[in-house]
């Protein structure tokens, strides 16, 4: 039976190099923010986003203006809901794809930052909850993105804390020093193929 393990982190806590890690080992990985921006690249999507917001978001080229779309849903939980019950039902269409394509795999790793908050954890055989210290997440975006903290602060206080995902995880790994991350993870993974 395929086993689906949802890994997931909040901004900064170096969830893609984890996941980079674990594609480097040969495991099949699903990432749902490629997939997100994929989906709204299809017509019927872009039709009922474009909508949403009364038809002020479309690039002359025809695509949606993602950046446009953060800066309005940013501080409208409200609109941001909106946008999610479009393109979370889409991005779940192409994961039951991605599963068929894949079909032959033991262990397939699914990579969301939304895990806990959307419920997509009970799907899952395991979750793994990467964390870092707040001020270690914060001086990696501010480099990574070159946005001020304030900025990164409020990415972190719309998010699920740590606290509440750790309750949610079957693991937590700390992402500090790479390498002891790295080892985690090979423990984890180690776990998983023998259950």
């Amino acid at each position: 039976m395929m086993k689906i393990i949802g890994v997931t982190g909040g901004i900064g806590s170096g969830k893609t190099t984890i996941i980079n890690y674990i594609k480097s080992k040969g495991f099949t990985v699903y990432i749902a923010d490629n997939a997100g921006k994929n989906v709204m690249q299809k017509p019927e999507i872009i039709k009922q986003v474009n909508e949403l917001f009364n038809h002020q978001v479309l690039l002359p080229t025809g695509l949606l203006d993602r950046s446009k779309i953060a800066s309005l849903v940013f501080n409208d939980t409200i609109l941001l809901q909106k946008l999610n019950n479009i393109v979370h039902p889409a991005v779940g269409l192409d994961f039951e794809e991605f599963l068929k394509e894949n079909v032959s795999q033991k262990i397939i790793f699914k990579e969301t930052a939304v895990l806990f908050e959307s419920d997509l954890y009970h799907d899952c055989f395991a979750t793994i909850l990467i964390t870092a210290p707040i001020e270690e997440r914060i001086n990696r975006v501010v480099k990574r993105d070159g946005i001020a903290r304030e900025q990164v602060l409020n990415r972190i206080k719309n998010q699920l804390s740590d606290e509440e995902k750790a309750k949610l995880a079957t693991y937590v790994v700390e992402n500090v020093d790479i390498l002891t991350a790295f080892k985690s993870i090979d423990d984890i993974i180690d776990k998983i193929l023998i259950n």
